[in-house]
């Protein structure tokens, strides 16, 4: 009996989000068909209006089983970006410096290593 009502459960809850994103997508059509059709009306006007409905739909599409994981996977993220340790800013032009170097003497050694192999082909090919 149990698992037949959690089936019922996840199906209505299914068809609730389906119907949730439709709402969500007509919103959003709705802004830009809206957008284009009243486009004598004042751009501040226009604006808002789109994103007055634009907040509507992502309020909308939040509250699906899809959004939900959205926003705890965002606070997630959050989360893990403070325990981030970051460098400091002597450490970070040191490694800038550090990079442009080894750029600067791998791009001379490509272009030595080009011209010597441009070189020993002409030779080669005698052209």
């Amino acid at each position: 009996m149990k698992a037949k009502a959690k089936a019922e459960a996840s199906n209505s809850s299914k068809a609730a989000d389906v119907i949730k994103w439709i709402v969500t997508f007509a919103l959003l059509v709705a802004a830009v068909i809206g957008n284009y059709l009243y486009g004598e009306t004042s751009v501040v006007i226009r604006a808002a209006v789109v994103v007055i409905m634009i907040a509507a739909a992502l309020g909308i599409a939040a509250l699906t089983t899809k959004g939900k994981a959205t926003i705890a996977f965002a606070k997630e993220a959050r989360t893990e970006v403070r325990k981030v340790v970051w460098p400091t800013r002597q450490e970070t032009m040191q490694t800038t410096f550090i990079v442009l170097g080894v750029s600067i003497v791998m791009a001379l050694l490509l272009w030595g290593i080009d011209g010597i192999m441009v070189r020993l082909i002409a030779l080669a090919t005698g052209v």
